[in-house]
């Protein structure tokens, strides 16, 4: 992870070209949050890009927010979609409809709770320039209140690294691909070439799968690390970040019950059952059981240290790797339960789901 780029090393020239970028949103229900993100998302010093909003079906004020701030700037394009067409999920059919009406070279994704900081696009071109990408995401700093928010992250993050290993992202020989839907940066040939979000139409996991699709069709990605660049508050509050992640994490799995009870026992058994070993061993067990808790515990630390938050949320660890297992086997009860997944007020059914997927 430590040789991750980070946009704050990203050495900025005045003098560059830089082609127009359209930065691509969806919102629906954000009436709270999306003042703050256009605010920041019309801020920003980059000097040739334009901001398409998609009000996707909203029943709040997220529709009369856009309007107004449209009035105000040229630069913002505002899409309201009244009807979702059958088999798309509803935010790959929101960016989709962005796309469709933009006019930059290169393609900005992300969300309607994000905000970027005002150099994020010059730092973020000029990276994927220099390394000649035709796709950037970053990792970004979660907005984390709370001991059980934190430690649950710490460990989906932790999760995340060691699953996908995103430091491999960049290696054209590596098959490691990765997305967030925070921030992705994609060249419009690219992304036209790997069929855009009509190929994601029905895919949860949108974001990483498109990372996945570039990748397969042989394009350059790269992974950075955003700091203080792009700030996002994911979930409000622990309840809301378990509920948030119902949709979510039987998706991850493929939506496949086998997919899910091999990995489950192995995080019992590398990040619990050494905890509870300490108990019980002795001699030279005791000491693999102690080197057993303190490694993944030292860099679970490390890496919450990312979202500004003490290191000692490492030793969170095992009370983490709970949450997740309880987290996942909810996620798959109750997807199956259904048969299908509620998201934001729509419900979509398991059959369609796994045929849609990538």
């Amino acid at each position: 992870m430590a040789t991750i780029p980070r946009l704050s090393q990203v050495p900025l020239n005045g003098e560059r070209c830089y082609p127009r970028i359209s930065v691509l949103l969806g919102a629906r229900d954000e009436a709270a949050k999306l003042p703050a993100a256009l605010q920041s998302l019309l801020s920003l010093d980059y000097p040739n890009y334009e901001v398409i909003a998609v009000d996707d079906r909203s029943r709040d004020e997220t529709g009369a927010i856009l309007d107004r701030l449209a009035a105000t700037d040229s630069r913002l394009t505002v899409v309201h979609v009244n009807e979702l067409p059958s088999e798309w999920l509803g935010k790959p059919h929101a960016l989709q409809t962005a796309y469709e009406l933009s006019t930059g070279e290169w393609l900005v994704f992300t969300d309607a709770d994000v905000s970027f900081a005002k150099d994020l696009l010059t730092r973020a071109y000029t990276l994927t320039d220099a390394n000649n990408w035709d796709h950037l995401t970053l990792l970004t700093a979660l907005e984390l209140h709370g001991f059980w928010e934190t430690a649950t992250i710490a460990y989906l993050g932790l999760g995340f690294a060691i699953g996908l290993e995103p430091w491999r992202v960049s290696d054209p020989k590596s098959d490691k691909f990765f997305g967030v839907g925070a921030f992705q940066l994609v060249r419009r040939s690219a992304y036209e070439k790997i069929g855009m979000h009509e190929t994601l139409a029905m895919e949860v996991v949108d974001d990483i799968k498109l990372g996945k699709l570039i990748k397969m069709d042989g394009f350059r990605s790269g992974v950075a690390i955003s700091e203080e660049y792009v700030k996002l508050r994911w979930q409000d509050g622990f309840l809301n970040l378990i509920h948030g992640l119902t949709k979510n994490l039987f998706a991850g799995f493929g939506f496949k019950v086998r997919d899910v009870v091999l990995p489950l026992v192995a995080v019992f058994i590398l990040s619990i059952f050494p905890w509870l070993a300490l108990f019980f061993a002795k001699g030279p067990a005791l000491a693999a059981c102690l080197a057993a808790v303190i490694a993944p515990a030292v860099v679970q630390g490390l890496l919450v240290r990312e979202t500004y938050k003490p290191a000692w949320y490492g030793l969170a660890h095992p009370l983490g790797a709970m949450i997740f297992i309880y987290m996942v086997l909810r996620s798959m009860c109750i997807t199956l339960w259904r048969g299908g997944i509620v998201w934001r007020g729509t419900f979509y059914p398991l059959a369609e789901l796994r045929k849609g997927q990538v």
